[in-house]
């Protein structure tokens, strides 16, 4: 077994299966809470729907920095 000093910059087949999961779950979940902001009308609650759209919308970037190897730089 090889010992490494500075991790490779790899993504094995079952890293990107989890990380394709993870992203298809929050944009599952943007796209519903992003779609239903608009029939919202307590300020409130659409506050915090926003919020937490932003949040999928974060973890969707994330995701997708770190499928473009930009995690390790």
């Amino acid at each position: 077994m090889e010992s490494y000093n500075v991790v490779p910059n790899i993504i094995t087949g079952k890293d990107l299966d989890y990380l394709s999961d993870m992203f298809n779950w929050n944009y599952g979940a943007y796209k519903s809470t992003y779609n239903s902001i608009e029939n919202i009308s307590e300020s409130e609650v659409k506050d915090m729907v926003e919020r937490v759209s932003n949040l999928f919308h974060n973890n969707m970037n994330s995701i997708l920095s770190i499928l473009k190897g930009e995690a390790n730089e």
